[in-house]
């Protein structure tokens, strides 16, 4: 989420910058680098759940650190139709690939549902990366897998620190 000095006369919105920072992959690849050889997981499916995570962190950050900003809900929606064409275009290749339906949109809502709930269900209310680093390593298939709840609360975090400081930047003070 830096300046693209390859075009510095093309500005970016906000928009772009936050949606094309959620789908990158390279904080993705790095965790799955630092991922415990011993933790007990599938690493396909850690991989594939931390780039859920991701797009739905960005989400969350701009919601929470824009809280009471006039510019939220215009970033929000615009944010979430960048998310959903997105979808929307990996769901249609991946049925050409493989031959099934695969609503990847649903996917998002679905897990970021679950995301909210553990939140909102859990009384560590101050520390949400407490609380997403389990939600995501049971996702994963091993809730108890302590390296799996650690990259998923590592991934927020490190996406939330990075998305307040660009906010910062670009639209206002955050929170």
């Amino acid at each position: 989420m830096e300046n693209d000095d390859q075009h510095p006369s093309r500005p970016e919105s906000p928009t772009e910058v936050l949606f094309e920072y959620a789908i990158d992959r390279e904080d993705v690849k790095w965790l799955m680098g630092q991922l415990h050889a011993e933790a007990d997981v599938n690493r396909h499916t850690v991989e594939y759940e931390l780039q859920i995570l991701k797009i739905i962190s960005v989400g969350w950050s701009i919601a929470f650190h824009l809280e009471n900003a006039a510019e939220k809900q215009p970033l929000l929606e615009a944010f979430w139709l960048q998310v959903q064409g997105y979808a929307q275009s990996l769901s249609q290749t991946t049925e050409l690939m493989i031959g099934q339906d695969i609503d990847y949109f649903q996917t998002i809502r679905e897990r970021l549902d679950v995301y909210l709930a553990a939140m909102s269900a859990s009384s560590e209310k101050n520390d949400p990366a407490a609380v997403i680093g389990p939600a995501f390593a049971e996702k994963c298939g091993n809730a108890d897998d302590l390296f799996t709840r650690m990259t998923g609360a590592k991934m927020f975090m490190s996406v939330v620190s990075r998305v307040k400081s660009y906010l910062g930047r670009a639209i206002a003070p955050p929170s």
